[in-house]
């Protein structure tokens, strides 16, 4: 949520000079389609809808809404800007190395990056209104995401209240409850974690909600949270078992600036398969593998960044059975620039999966895979973890290049982990999936071959 805030802050800096700018642009700028210039109605507005909507709308965490063309020109030399240097909307894989196929893709293609800087260039000219699509309606900011596809939750927990604190440093919030609910074991099917709202959305940067199970050497995940990942959905024919009995270990980060109140209460909502159904597959869900305090070291006794300089961290991860890859969501903190996921097959094979490139640590994206680009990996495959502190004045993020940075929970000191959705499968489930992969592949190839 910080990003948001310091990009509210950065922005409206230069708002009154903008919108001087834009308004002799708009005063002079009604272009007709004819002169091939995009229009708002007709080009931009859409693009609004598919990319920027779901987070600037007057429910969002965007900053301003950007929902209709009175709300969007006066930022627009701006948004030209964030656009053009990639910045918005947040994505930050590396287009260039690992797989590009995910169900989540939030970034804009070039074309659509070209249609807005032509427009800004050319004047923002509205269009003819008849061509404006119709307006999405968005759902409370207290709603659940996930209700207008699966329908209410089957069972909310809830934490108990925290009182935040404005003082713009780090807090923690880390209840243990009873978990209520559910009298026989479920099968989970999806997660939401939802901060309260407004406060909650304004000031919970990321959290987990775990079950411990009574008399199980285990823990289950229910929900794991940050701001640009707060539900998941598992495939199909995929599930979490989930035991009645247990406590909810609640571990909450805070980072408010300028925003505090009283009794702040998070919720998860759990939507389980059907009673006495059990899907094909267990998944863990999201796994920690670590990059900081390999080789037996304790954890981050490894990180120990220089002022102004660089340090790169390897972690290494031998699975011990086959495994389907459903996300990946690096985390870092403030210094973090670069977390690199690579798989070293049993054969000596090594190939990139997935790098970000530009890490922000406002941001907690989730990459989902698509089904067809999931890493299929063997037994003996070795999950590699590469990261990249940048401590120097070319980070926008970093604070203060002078300090030496070491391990810590605050957002100013650094760690380094990646978020895997992981689901381990046995040599059987493995062949069977390899198999239908390789068929799927030669269908789309064919496909492809009678259309050229």
């Amino acid at each position: 949520m910080r990003f948001s805030v310091r990009r509210l802050d950065s922005m409206t800096g230069g708002v009154s000079m903008c919108c001087l700018t834009v308004a002799a642009l708009i005063f002079t700028g009604q272009v007709s389609a004819q002169s091939g210039i995009p229009t708002f109605a007709g080009d931009v507005a859409a693009i609004m809808q598919e990319k920027c909507q779901s987070c600037h709308n007057p429910e969002g965490i965007g900053p301003m809404p950007l929902t209709t063309y009175e709300e969007v020109y006066p930022f627009a030399p701006i948004i030209r800007d964030r656009v053009v240097k990639r910045i918005m909307p947040p994505w930050h894989v590396d287009k260039n190395v690992g797989i590009q196929n995910f169900k989540n893709d939030a970034s804009l293609t070039d074309q659509q990056i070209d249609t807005i800087a032509a427009w800004v260039d050319g004047g923002v000219p509205l269009g003819d209104p008849a061509d404006l699509p119709e307006p999405l309606e968005f759902p409370s900011g207290e709603a659940w995401q996930l209700e207008e596809r699966l329908g209410p939750p089957d069972l909310v927990i809830k934490s108990s209240p925290y009182d935040v604190i404005a003082n713009g440093q780090d807090q923690w919030w880390n209840p243990v409850l009873p978990f209520e609910g559910l009298e026989q074991e479920r099968w989970l099917k999806a997660a939401e974690f939802k901060p309260s709202y407004p406060l909650g959305k304004k000031v919970v940067h990321h959290g987990h909600a775990v079950l411990l199970p009574e008399g199980e050497g285990r823990s289950v995940a229910l929900a794991r949270y940050g701001v640009g990942k707060s539900w998941e959905i598992f495939g199909e024919g995929t599930g979490m078992r989930v035991p009645p009995d247990g406590r909810i270990y609640w571990n909450l980060h805070y980072f408010p600036v300028g925003a505090e109140g009283p009794g702040d209460v998070v919720e998860v909502g759990l939507w389980f398969y059907p009673e006495e159904e059990r899907p094909e597959l267990e998944t863990v869900g999201e796994v920690l593998f670590r990059v900081d305090g390999r080789d037996g070291m304790a954890r981050g006794q490894d990180i120990v960044i220089p002022p102004y300089g660089y340090q790169v961290l390897q972690g290494t991860h031998v699975l011990e059975s086959p495994a389907v890859v459903h996300s990946y969501r690096p985390h870092l903190h403030m210094r973090g620039k670069v977390m690199t996921m690579e798989a070293i097959y049993p054969d000596g094979r090594k190939e990139v999966l997935s790098q970000v490139n530009k890490y922000n640590h406002n941001w907690q994206i989730s990459y989902l895979y698509a089904d067809e680009a999931k890493p299929l990996l063997p037994t003996g495959t070795i999950l590699q973890f590469t990261s990249v502190f940048d401590n120097t004045e070319n980070n926008p993020l970093n604070p203060d290049p002078e300090q030496w940075v070491v391990f810590g929970r605050r957002g100013v000191d650094e760690m380094s982990h990646a978020w895997v959705g992981i689901t381990y499968i046995n040599e059987e489930e493995y062949a069977r999936a390899v198999a239908e992969r390789r068929a799927s592949q030669e269908v789309l190839r064919v496909n492809q071959q009678e259309e050229n």
